[in-house]
């Protein structure tokens, strides 16, 4: 996750000019069964804690943590976070002191607390959705949806299992900037919800969130066969997944005119 750590301390404006920091790891993500480490070595020697590694002010530290441990989350391998960066502490370690545990509770800020339920919420996700897992050492488990946004610094993909009714699509936004109607591919036609989203006030988020179900149109996009729209989040991770059995709109059809009669 180091190429990963770099892109995270950058300000989002800049973060366009870096965006195969964040698609490079699946260049070799296969060749070996690997682990995602945020271990005790990102925490200490002056490197700064994992909330203080983000850029911008307190909502923007928070926020783009939780994106950053939902792209987490999404990509192939194994998770390691060091104790701490699950709360958002922002001393480094030290092993002769306990965790800043204090910061769960008022007065501190509660975006703290908020954080912690939101890697709760991600670990529950890991544990009841077989495609973050079932495939998890097989290029059959993983394919990109959009790995080039970098205009937008935004990237999308797909977690599978065997089952395609257990297909994830992870959508990141690395910038502050909501996308409203952003037109994504979707796998198969269907209708689609909102599984997780980072933003969401629970977390600490501004709550602009998906609240609707979204329908896959036959508009090709991004070499998906349908699409759809949606809002992305600023500083967010999105997880969709499609309602099992459902189907999207058909393409546009055309009734058959009726010539006009002549006198």
């Amino acid at each position: 996750m180091h190429d990963m750590l770099e892109y995270m301390k950058l300000d989002p404006i800049h973060r366009r000019f870096f965006h195969n920091n964040i698609t490079f790891s699946m260049m070799y993500a296969y060749s070996e069964n690997y682990v995602l480490p945020l271990s005790h070595d990102e925490v200490v020697h002056i490197k700064g804690s994992m909330i203080r590694k983000m850029p911008g002010d307190l909502w923007q530290k928070f926020a783009n943590l939780r994106a950053f441990y939902g792209y987490m989350w999404g990509h192939p391998g194994k998770k390691l976070l060091f104790m701490g960066g699950e709360f958002g502490q922002w001393s480094e370690w030290n092993y002769k002191e306990s965790l800043d545990w204090h910061l769960l509770s008022a007065p501190s800020d509660p975006h703290h607390a908020q954080l912690l339920d939101f890697i709760s919420q991600l670990n529950q996700l890991y544990h009841n959705e077989p495609a973050l897992s079932a495939l998890d050492n097989d290029p059959a488990g993983f394919s990109w949806i959009d790995p080039h946004d970098s205009d937008n610094s935004v990237i999308s993909f797909q977690r599978r299992s065997k089952d395609t009714d257990d297909t994830l699509i992870f959508i990141s936004n690395f910038t502050p900037v909501p996308r409203q109607s952003y037109r994504l591919g979707v796998p198969e036609s269907g209708i689609y919800y909102e599984l997780l989203n980072s933003d969401h006030t629970q977390y600490g988020g501004s709550g602009l969130i998906n609240a609707e179900d979204m329908t896959s149109e036959a508009i090709p996009w991004q070499s998906c066969s349908h699409s759809i729209t949606l809002t992305l989040s600023p500083l967010a991770t999105v997880v969709l997944k499609r309602r099992a059995g459902s189907v999207g709109k058909e393409g546009p059809t055309t009734k058959p005119t009726t010539p006009e009669k002549t006198e």
